[in-house]
């Protein structure tokens, strides 16, 4: 293959400082990628993928626009087009992202996993194609291979309450050396607005063997999935919420709205924030009691066009950033639980950029000298999981609070090669330290600074997780 190098051993590095901080701190400590969509039934089956685009642009929401932006039909995206037809689409889609981090995502992880030196574009894509296809069905590239290529200690998917867990339990037996963790993600039980909330309830019902009539049997049905999901290894939990709702209610009133609920009859916007807020306190106060880290990823604007909602289903690329009010919401819920002393270890992932000192500052609202980085502020993600959101987010970190504390990123993906962005971040936290070591706006020692750059990169997350 021509030797056309993107990705050189100084890449996002701009200076001897942050190359000494990447190399010697940073670069080969492993990775804990404790939030990601990972199949774990593809893990513990250790799946071997046939080629590219079955493990690089299936399910890529990132890719897809950018590929819908460039006119590609919807057949060589999410529709019936060969696997080999839509790397092609990609492929000729590559050169135009210059400028957005797809370019820089898809070059590093060419690089990483492949060897691959070549810029890919609709030249070199047949030759990249089928080498990669050739690498893929090698022993070393299989599903567990990849992750212990790029140096993964651990990984924690996220499922349904409702989930058996059963391939979670075969890595548990097995003799994979990647700890697979999972984190219990209820939001269909939270969000009672939503359309198939009572469809959803009865199969929540099933798996609970609870039969679900009033808001304590729903409770009960929780907790019970809670305490298998423990059994199991869970040690935390997931919410994708648009914001955190907060209203008075009393307990008759969330009886009714439920029982409202159950028959089918409409509730009010009020109603739904009442009931969310109860749910959440609850669940809230069951993860204190179970010694779990809850996570809450807010700020996303979903499904915005209902077009291709319709035609093509949800988390196909259709969302953006919003612009809701969060912090009185967010403010009230965490007080609350703090009163009763039920506020368990947080992490608060905000998608607005400009919510970022909101967020920031809330969080030493109720960091309360009980443990270290009690509650975090979680990476930039979504959106913002590039350089400029990477380091709004630690400035914002920086200024509001001790980024010293940060546990440092994950890929928050759907895919088995997007371990490389946590080299990514790696790269860029130091470039960052490092020119600010070379102004003197930190001090010329390597060895403090280093220290902060590895308890960042891997260090602080090993400590708060605990697995």
């Amino acid at each position: 293959m021509k030797n056309k190098t993107f990705i050189p051993e100084d890449f996002l590095l701009q200076n001897e400082y942050a190359e000494k901080l990447y190399r010697k701190y940073s670069q080969n400590l492993p990775i804990i990628d404790y939030h990601n969509h990972l199949s774990p039934k593809e893990i513990a089956e250790d799946r071997v993928f046939d080629n590219i685009t079955q493990v690089w642009i299936a399910g890529d929401h990132y890719k897809w626009r950018a590929m819908r932006t460039m006119g590609v039909d919807e057949k060589y995206i999410t529709g019936d087009g060969t696997d080999k037809e839509k790397f092609m689409a990609w492929a000729k889609t590559v050169p135009s992202t210059l400028r957005n981090p797809l370019y820089h995502w898809t070059h590093l992880e060419l690089k990483r996993y492949f060897g691959i030196d070549e810029l890919l574009n609709e030249e070199s894509a047949e030759r990249i194609y089928d080498e990669v296809n050739r690498q893929l069905q090698l022993p070393e590239n299989s599903c567990r291979g990849l992750l212990k290529k790029m140096n993964v200690e651990t990984l924690c998917t996220t499922e349904d309450p409702t989930d058996t867990l059963e391939y979670h339990r075969q890595l548990a037996e097995s003799d994979f050396d990647v700890k697979v963790s999972t984190a219990f993600r209820p939001d269909k039980a939270i969000l009672i607005d939503a359309e198939g909330f009572n469809e959803y309830l009865n199969k929540l019902a099933k798996a609970s063997d609870v039969t679900i009539k009033d808001f304590k049997d729903l409770q009960k049905a929780l907790k019970n999935r809670i305490e298998y999901f423990h059994q199991n290894g869970c040690r935390l939990c997931d919410h994708g919420l648009n914001f955190i709702p907060f209203k008075d209610f009393t307990e008759s009133e969330i009886e009714e709205i439920f029982k409202k609920k159950r028959n089918q009859e409409e509730i009010s916007v009020p109603e739904a924030e009442k009931f969310k807020t109860a749910i959440l306190l609850f669940l809230g106060e069951t993860y204190y009691n179970y010694g779990w880290v809850q996570q809450f990823h807010l700020g996303a604007l979903r499904n915005n066009n209902k077009r291709m909602l319709k035609e093509l289903g949800p988390d196909t690329g259709w969302d953006s950033i919003a612009d809701y009010k969060q912090a009185e919401g967010l403010s009230s819920f965490l007080d609350t639980l703090d009163g009763k002393d039920k506020l368990t270890k947080t992490i608060l992932y905000n998608l607005n950029p400009a919510d970022n000192e909101i967020f920031a500052s809330m969080i030493g609202n109720f960091n309360d000298g009980s443990l270290k980085g009690k509650i975090q502020l979680g990476s930039g993600w979504w959106f913002l999981d590039q350089k400029d959101g990477i380091i709004k987010q630690l400035n914002a970190l920086s200024n509001m609070g001790l980024v010293s504390c940060f546990i440092g990123m994950l890929t928050d993906s759907r895919s088995f090669l997007s371990f490389p962005r946590h080299e990514y971040f790696r790269r860029v936290l130091c470039n960052l330290m490092g020119q600010e070591m070379e102004t003197g706006e930190l001090p010329d020692d390597m060895e403090l600074v280093g220290k902060t750059i590895a308890d960042i990169s891997y260090n602080n997350a090993k400590e708060y997780f605990n697995f």
